[in-house]
């Protein structure tokens, strides 16, 4: 049964990643690292939002769709996850050669076991995951951009044990606009 449940994850994130590429707006890649030792690592698609607010100002909010699937190394074992994310982002109007930017989102994600660490024992596999961000987009058209998120992850009280982990991660995305 249980191996059934992550082929069904891990075959929708495939289906998920297998979007056209001219509808995917950018790519990342992040690594970092958590509490007890838990090591991280994600691949991630991103669609741009169409909307933007204050983009008569000096500092504008705009957003993204973040889809991403990657695994934690912990102690005891590697747990798998897939996620869905809206990310918020506050960044200038006018983009200079260094354009720093603050982010912030919640999400949902959905991992494949309960144990993450020898003390760390989730009563779901649906978590909500939590993050604030900085970082700075540069390169001849912006397309790099590089940044360290701060990121939490919990069941957001549904059901007890709820410990949740926090992550620190470093994260790179190319964006294709």
């Amino acid at each position: 049964m249980k191996k059934r449940k992550l082929r069904a994850v891990l075959a929708t994130a495939i289906c998920c990643f297998a979007i056209p590429a001219a509808a995917v707006d950018g790519v990342s890649l992040e690594a970092g690292r958590g509490e007890e030792n838990t090591d991280s690592w994600r691949l991630g698609v991103h669609w741009d939002w169409d909307r933007q607010w204050f983009a008569d100002r000096a500092w504008r909010l705009s957003g993204s769709w973040e889809l991403q699937f990657g695994q934690w190394s912990g102690p005891i074992s590697a747990v798998t996850d897939v996620s869905l994310t809206p990310v918020f982002r506050f960044e200038p109007s006018s983009p200079s050669a260094l354009s720093p930017y603050l982010e912030a989102a919640i999400g949902f994600h959905l991992v494949s076991d309960y144990r993450i660490t020898g003390r760390r024992f989730f009563s779901t596999k649906f978590q909500f995951g939590d993050h604030v961000g900085a970082g700075v987009r540069f390169g001849n058209r912006h397309e790099h951009d590089v940044g360290l998120r701060l990121q939490h992850l919990s069941n957001g009280g549904l059901r007890r044990p709820n410990p949740g982990i926090n992550f620190l991660q470093l994260r790179y995305q190319h964006h294709f606009d």
